[in-house]
């Protein structure tokens, strides 16, 4: 039989009796007794939990409340045995367990090796049994990290409630590197919100939270598991933004340029093509379009038709003057 100690949970557990001989099922009960009490029967009105009569081979006394289940702080016994009718094995008698001392530990009591069914006449009172404790405080739970300007803000709950903070409480540690640096630590910390400050920004840190149990009455405390490793990406502060900015305007604005000077470029060196692409093609004289619309007209009297306006149309004038004898000798002639 074993008995499982993590974070909040009490499972006992053990091997089923084996029989050749018989179809009918074996079943076990479960006694409990605290350190100077007698012994229990464990079921609903003693504990909440029914361990008797049983032909399942695990009896869970986890609390559903930090106030019920066996106390966190009592020592507690168990004993176990096998009954098929008037037959019944020995007391199976585990080593006593207190919670918070045990946690973290692993020990095994080691005597006769199982659950026998014997007859009335060969039953011994007690037997201790090999049995063994195994224990654990895992890590926080439900664990949330939000990201802030060179800082990572982290949030979580503990690996179980204690009802009694007086007696027992957690503390925390964050182990923490940036991405391919060096493990720092940082703690411990009473609270479930801790602040990783004065960190680098825009850049990834990975973490892990560990809970530690300690226990006030004793001076005992047990290091629990660490919680799976998660990286997160801090963000810029102000005079990073800024900095992007402006890394980001020069570059916009050297792209911009880059643009600009081969578009002047490509201009020159195609202007003809660009000029015979952007040029207004030649328009047809308006004679030639109404001769076009009514080919039965005459094509010299469509062609001698002027629609234009009648003013005389020419591309420059040139005044020519003569000397006053050759104008009297043009006049002469004339």
């Amino acid at each position: 039989p074993k008995i499982r100690l993590y974070n909040a949970e009490q499972v006992l557990s053990w091997e089923p009796v084996a029989l050749s001989n018989s179809t009918r099922p074996v079943v076990y009960q479960v006694q409990f007794k605290y350190t100077d009490s007698k012994w229990f029967t464990a079921d609903i009105m003693s504990i909440g939990v029914n361990c008797t009569q049983i032909t399942a081979t695990e009896c869970d006394f986890t609390a559903a409340s930090p106030s019920a289940g066996f106390p966190m702080d009592f020592n507690v016994t168990l004993r176990l045995r096998a009954e098929l009718g008037a037959l019944h094995s020995a007391w199976v008698t585990m080593p006593w367990f207190q919670h918070y001392r045990n946690v973290e530990t692993a020990f095994l009591h080691v005597g006769q090796t199982g659950l026998e069914l014997l007859t009335s006449s060969d039953l011994p009172t007690s037997a201790s049994q090999s049995a063994g404790i195994t224990v654990t405080v895992g890590p926080p739970e439900n664990i949330e990290v939000t990201p802030g300007e060179g800082s990572l803000i982290i949030r979580f709950s503990s690996p179980f409630d204690i009802a009694d903070t007086s007696t027992a409480f957690f503390c925390y540690y964050v182990h923490y590197w940036e991405k391919g640096g060096i493990q720092q630590v940082k703690g411990p910390f009473r609270s479930n919100s801790i602040s990783l400050d004065n960190l680098k920004p825009s850049r990834v840190y990975c973490l892990q939270v560990q809970a530690q149990l300690l226990w006030n009455k004793s001076n005992i405390f047990r290091v629990g598991h660490l919680s799976n490793i998660s990286c997160y990406e801090t963000m810029a502060d102000a005079s990073t933004e800024l900095q992007q900015v402006i890394l980001i305007s020069v570059g916009t604005f050297s792209l911009l340029s880059v643009l600009a000077g081969a578009c002047f470029f490509l201009v020159l060196k195609y202007r003809g093509l660009i000029k015979y692409w952007f040029h207004t093609p030649p328009s047809i004289p308006l004679q030639i379009e109404e001769y076009l619309k009514d080919p039965t007209q005459p094509i010299l009297e469509a062609l001698d038709k002027d629609s234009s306006p009648k003013d005389d149309v020419w591309d420059s004038v040139s005044i020519i003057s003569f000397p006053e004898k050759e104008q009297e000798d043009v006049l002469q002639t004339l």
